[in-house]
């Protein structure tokens, strides 16, 4: 057992021994099949803390020849597959983490040149009864070795993106760094499986095509390894029963992003829902591991469109964006569809491959948001989220007025939007009761056999001692038209499963006098 050179299965001891262990071992399977083929080159880039290096160390337990692969993943999925002896234990690995070779130098070139030096020690020491034409040439090195053991190795690249991160603006430094990837793995053939992790997505250079031999795999297409992303559904009802934990409060927390294309329509924010199982409490611990102000950055760059789509997303909505342009890096932003799939790989929103849309996944990431608009340049949105609470209570308490001015307000706030139709009206509406998502699942268009309510709003299984609302809007008419139709169309009996009180709400907002109104009436649904 080397440091770099078959480090063993101690990291991923460490993961299955621990109080809660989801078993994703079957990700086995997929890279076997990839396993010294044209494909064996793959690039899963995630957002932060979910759960890559984890599947890094297993990688690495699992192909390593000095661990004992049978024991170590007893009990787990992949002893099951066919594939799992064929490989297990079988070639030589070298795992490095990137960011932990930049933090300790202070150029490219020196960086590099520990890396080689370090990787080239334990290979030397390993096999030293090897007579290698270079011992100072790392690509020269393993390529002896490999002619003479016939045995590939296995190559794991954690926190591959570092220096993009690290090193935003140092495009020389990016591209010598990709210059020495693509020597040291592209069309060798010592190479049996190269895995890469990283938050960034490969960095595109033009013509530049240093690696372009990757296939990758990312929050905007997780292709054939979308169940290995976060939790699934069925994971997390399982941890919930486990823990005797509210399983929809958990979904409203921590689940959003979904990967319908491929069959897996819930994926759950990992490290959220570990913390909330270990401690009780559902809170933001995802955020907790970097402050908002990395949010931030982002969001205030100032290109046309953007505020406008932050707030729509704000609002629940879905927003068409453009991701083929974007070159995976943090720095080369052209439009706001750039920043947009930019945030797509942070993790701050989730992606929609049928639709080309993204939207605010979960309430522990609309959070996130709210903190980042607290700021001079945001200010009159900030208002609208400042104010959220106090419009929820006057509804709830059926202040009508009190209601209406608070809109108003958030008109106001909200004037990056053009505001002339019904649907601008309910951003604002969405926006202005951003508070309500902690306590209501919100349905926009709600379905209900004669039309469409605008918006409703139905207790979250923490809060039912408040009434639902169903919210009519309209677009210079009247309030009072609302309600009726709430009541002519009969949406009140859309909420099949719900007794209780429900708030009928209608909402107007006048061309004329710009100003909107509010009507506000009490209603009884009795359980069967």
């Amino acid at each position: 057992m080397g440091v770099y050179l078959n480090p063993g299965d101690d990291k991923f001891l460490m993961a299955i021994q621990s109080e809660i262990y989801v078993d994703k071992s079957e990700i086995l399977s997929r890279l076997n099949c990839y396993f010294r083929t044209e494909s064996r080159f793959i690039c899963v880039s995630r957002p932060r803390r979910f759960g890559k290096s984890m599947t890094a160390n297993m990688v690495v337990a699992y192909y390593d020849r000095t661990v004992n692969a049978a024991e170590t993943f007893k009990g787990l999925k992949i002893v099951n597959d066919t594939s799992f002896e064929k490989h297990c234990n079988a070639y030589d690995v070298i795992q490095v983490n990137m960011q932990d070779f930049l933090s300790r130098t202070n150029s490219m070139d020196e960086f590099l040149r520990s890396l080689k030096k370090r990787l080239l020690f334990d290979l030397l020491k390993e096999y030293s009864d090897i007579d290698c034409y270079d011992p100072n040439d790392l690509i020269e090195t393993m390529s002896d070795i490999y002619a003479n053991t016939n045995r590939p190795f296995v190559i794991i690249i954690d926190e591959w993106d570092a220096v993009f991160r690290e090193y935003k603006g140092r495009k020389d430094w990016q591209e010598k760094y990709l210059d020495f990837l693509r020597a040291w793995l592209k069309d060798k053939n010592y190479v049996g499986l190269a895995y890469m992790t990283g938050i960034l997505p490969i960095k595109k250079y033009g013509t530049h095509s240093a690696l372009n031999m990757f296939n990758e795999f990312s929050m905007e297409n997780p292709g054939k390894l979308a169940e290995f992303v976060g939790f699934t559904k069925d994971e997390v009802e399982a941890l919930c029963k486990k823990y005797n934990v509210n399983y929809e409060e958990c979904k409203a927390w921590y689940d959003g992003y979904s990967f319908a294309a491929y069959g897996v329509k819930e994926v759950y924010n990992p490290r959220s829902v570990v913390c909330a199982m270990e401690n009780g409490v559902f809170d933001n611990y995802w955020n907790k591991t970097e402050t908002f102000e990395a949010l931030k950055i982002y969001i205030d760059l100032n290109f046309d469109g953007l505020k406008e789509a932050i707030i729509a997303l704000m609002s629940g909505e879905h927003y068409r964006v453009n991701t083929k342009n974007f070159t995976n890096d943090m720095s080369t932003f052209n439009d706001k569809d750039d920043v947009l799939t930019l945030l797509i790989h942070l993790g701050y929103l989730g992606y929609d491959f049928n639709t080309s849309s993204v939207f605010i996944p979960n309430q522990e990431v609309l959070t996130e948001y709210a903190n980042s608009v607290r700021s001079a340049d945001w200010q009159t949105v900030a208002e609208a989220v400042k104010t959220s609470e106090e419009l929820l209570e006057s509804a709830l308490s059926m202040n009508s007025e009190k209601v209406a001015e608070y809109i108003d307000s958030a008109h106001l706030e909200t004037s990056y939007l053009t505001y002339n139709d019904e649907n601008a009206l309910a951003y604002t509406i969405s926006l202005a009761f951003y508070t309500a998502r902690r306590k209501y699942l919100i349905v926009r268009e709600f379905p209900t056999g004669k039309g469409f309510a605008d918006i409703v709003y139905l207790p979250r299984p923490t809060h039912l001692n408040l009434p639902a609302m169903i919210v009519e809007l309209k677009w210079d008419k009247s309030a009072k038209t609302a309600i009726r139709q709430i009541k002519e169309k009969q949406y009140i009996h859309a909420l099949k499963d719900y007794t209780g009180k429900v708030l009928l709400v209608g909402i107007n907002y006048d061309k004329t006098s710009r100003k909107h109104s509010c009507e506000i009436e009490e209603f009884e649904i009795n359980s069967k």
